[in-house]
């Protein structure tokens, strides 16, 4: 190793001493206290297991459709503490992950997916207005950016193929020096730069606001109240909680990650943990130094990549790149926190923005991803229709999940809708395999996706053969 990268890697861990390995938006004072667990019997007309987005936003929906709907939320610990309390905030009109993945999946439809997914960004951004959620919403955009020579040769070819397929409108190519006007790293040769398709939030204060919001309209919340089973019960179903039950004529199932109550539906969805960094807030100084003056969210093209932005007080969040996921399956709060990843990825930061050598992390976390092997969320019906569940929104349920709520309220009212009549939403993703196939394969995959990063994006045999299968694997 060369005596500057052994420099360079020294500083990095240094940068590291003080970071809190706690996700820094649930880190926060003014995060509110839980609603009470439910203790005895309840009864209602639509009840949503999951205190999440996916379960935030149907409960939310299902109240502005019929105000006199009785709604019940239930909660296994608190509001947002999961996935949507761990994200970058990085909230995409794309339903389908990216317009790539979705004009590959989707070529008939992607028009109409762009269309509804501009739509669902727009209304998410009337609901943070109109509930006055408290949320950092910025509708900045984001930049897709170049690394390697390879890469900017790619996103040009890209952005010509979107301008022939009529979906390039608000993007524009940057090349080097209009890239590095929106935000100076050397590292940096190309860009994209989406101007309507992104907004930056705070995500947990977007699920505490939904929360508050639900319970204004008469949402019933019990937190630390997870639902242990799902039976028919006359015309309904019935939910066992640990001090109670829940009797509903509907069911609507936002649990994405955590084990599924509707069983077949688990073989569809693997944890991946994504890891994340933030570093102290920056002086103007240092924001001058790197010339980051529109607040865009950032992200880099390579297989492995990393997503960053600016927080509300001007600290960078760096996450990305490791996507792991450990045999079996697993969901464990142990898996939350890697030092070796954490490191990996304080050196790339310093690497992004050298001009910032100094500058120290305060907190480094990680979380679980539902993930799907078509990178789009999947839905579906059980029990004869009384339940409906959505999940595999694979890093993209910020903006999503308020699309894929308005799906489960639909498939539960037993509704044809311009939603409902997707090839998106009637087909599902092949399910995973069981193992030690499902290991193998991920591993093989992200072994193959590095070596595609170093030898020029050439991607090997494997990687050819997921692609035909419309199977993939990324961070």
């Amino acid at each position: 190793m060369a005596p500057s990268a052994m420099s360079r890697g020294s500083h990095s861990i240094k940068a590291l001493s003080e970071a809190q390995p706690v996700p820094y938006w649930l880190d926060d004072p003014g995060k509110p206290h839980p609603e009470p667990a439910l203790t005895g019997p309840e009864t209602c007309d639509l009840l949503v297991v999951g205190g999440g987005y996916s379960g935030l936003w149907t409960a939310l929906l299902a109240k502005e459709r019929d105000p006199q709907r009785d709604v019940v939320l239930l909660e296994g610990r608190e509001v947002g503490w999961a996935a949507s309390g761990r994200n970058g905030g990085f909230c995409a009109a794309s339903l389908t992950h990216g317009l790539g993945n979705g004009l590959t999946r989707w070529p008939d439809e992607i028009h109409k997916l762009e269309e509804l997914g501009a739509r669902n960004l727009d209304e998410i951004e009337q609901a943070v207005a109109r509930y006055s959620l408290d949320c950092d919403f910025e509708r900045t955009g984001e930049i897709d950016v170049a690394t390697e020579t390879y890469q900017a040769w790619e996103l040009r070819d890209w952005y010509e193929e979107m301008q022939r397929q009529g979906l390039a409108e608000g993007v524009e190519f940057l090349d080097t020096d209009a890239v590095r006007e929106q935000v100076d790293s050397p590292t940096f040769q190309a860009g994209l730069y989406d101007r309507r398709g992104v907004a930056m939030l705070n995500p947990a204060k977007l699920a505490w606001g939904l929360k508050r919001a639900c319970v204004q309209l008469g949402v019933r919340v019990y937190e630390h109240t997870p639902a242990l089973t799902l039976k028919p019960y006359g015309a309904g179903m019935a939910v066992r909680t640990p001090y109670g039950s829940v009797r509903a004529r509907k069911v609507a199932l936002g649990t994405n990650i955590f084990p599924n109550l509707v069983k077949r539906v688990r073989a569809y969805t693997v944890p991946v943990y994504d890891y994340a960094l933030m570093t102290e807030p920056l002086t103007d100084e240092q924001l001058k130094e790197i010339g980051w003056q529109n607040r865009q969210g950032l992200g880099d093209s390579a297989n492995q990549f990393h997503y960053f932005r600016l927080s509300a007080d001007n600290r960078i969040l760096w996450g990305g790149y490791d996507a792991v996921y450990q045999y079996g399956g697993r969901v464990r709060a142990e898996y939350d926190d890697r030092p070796e990843t954490y490191a990996k990825l304080a050196d790339h930061f310093f690497t992004c923005f050298p001009q910032l050598e100094g500058v120290r992390f305060t907190h480094a976390w990680g979380g679980a991803i539902d993930t799907c092997s078509r990178f789009s969320a999947f839905f579906g019906t059980a029990h004869h229709g009384n339940v409906a569940y959505a999940a595999g929104y694979t890093g993209l349920g910020v903006g999503a999940t308020r699309f894929g709520a308005d799906v489960m309220l639909d498939l539960l009212a037993g509704e044809t809708t311009e939603r409902t009549s997707l090839e998106m939403v009637r087909k599902k993703p092949l399910p995973f395999p069981p193992e030690p196939f499902a290991w193998t394969g991920i591993a093989l995959t992200k072994w193959s996706l590095a070596r595609a990063d170093s030898h020029g994006g050439r991607r090997n045999l494997w990687l050819k053969t997921m692609d035909r299968l419309g199977l993939g694997f990324d961070s």
